[in-house]
């Protein structure tokens, strides 16, 4: 009973440190900027895959340069199809006599050039997550790859594309941690790749979003690493806000899987402390 105690006392910390991150300034800088990037169509996020599989931020030559960024001299821009829609300007007639604009449907496509971020130059983009830093006192990492294996998976630490730190595959029964981590940050990792084996598999996860399921496997680390003494607040706060929103979104969000976040990280620490004792 005290164990569930901790476990919902450690959840309110952190529904807390969520809503205290998105009421700040910097939540709001970040917000400004992540309005101005395209979410692209699975056809262009295809296309970009296939030309720059490393891509992690993508966006057009005009939308960099109002950011603070420039695009490199002699850079190769990645072909996407844009949509070319008609605007019809129509008189209303019902105020006094002023033009509006109506936009239709998309009548055809065009190619267009986008960039990604490796491909310029300039200020940095405000950043909400910050990859932890430190060691790993107590061998936290080696005792979660043995975790993994009571869950019948293997871990690997190998290069991965892009920015992304770990996958889990459910068919494979694999987990992977991105090569060169700090410590720290590959035992946190480590730990959000165990929730989402524990509670996303295909049977467990029918019909729950993409959003959810991450807010669950971080708020699941969150909880595991402050077990373990390493403190994942500046990674796990803004991750979760990234997915859930702001505020009462992100606190909604949070309780609605509080039950599911507790049983995943109990079924992770226990597994560690059985192992532990053996």
């Amino acid at each position: 009973m005290e164990t569930r105690k901790a476990t919902a006392d450690v959840i309110d910390q952190l529904r807390e440190g969520v809503a205290t991150l998105t009421s700040t300034d910097q939540w709001a800088r970040w917000l400004r900027v992540q309005r101005r990037f395209h979410h692209y169509s699975w056809c262009n996020a295809l296309l970009i895959l296939m030309q720059r599989p490393g891509a992690t931020r993508v966006a057009g030559y005009h939308t960099w340069k109002s950011v603070g960024r420039q695009v490199r001299k002699g850079e190769h821009g990645i072909a996407i199809l844009a949509p070319i829609v008609r605007r019809v300007r129509v008189e209303d007639e019902d105020e006094d006599g002023t033009e509006s604009v109506l936009v239709g449907h998309p009548t055809a496509f065009r190619l267009a050039r986008v960039f990604d971020i490796t491909q310029t130059d300039g200020e940095a983009l405000p950043e909400v997550v910050s990859r932890l830093i430190g060691d790993d006192a107590g061998s936290r990492f080696a005792g979660l790859v043995k975790v993994a294996a009571t869950l019948g998976y293997s871990v690997e630490v190998s290069e991965l594309p892009g920015e992304r730190n770990g996958d889990c595959t459910f068919e494979l029964k694999r987990i992977r941690v991105r090569e060169g981590l700090e410590p720290a940050q590959s035992v946190k990792t480590l730990a959000h790749e165990l929730a989402h084996a524990t509670l996303h598999s295909e049977a467990d996860c029918t019909g729950l979003t993409r959003a959810v399921a991450e807010l669950e496997a971080e708020s699941v680390a969150f909880v595991v690493c402050d077990d373990l003494g390493l403190d994942s607040s500046a990674y796990s706060f803004g991750y979760i806000a990234t997915w859930a929103g702001c505020c009462s979104a992100a606190d909604n969000a949070i309780s609605a899987s509080a039950q599911r976040i507790s049983k995943s990280a109990r079924t992770i620490l226990d597994q560690l402390e059985a192992s532990e004792s053996q």
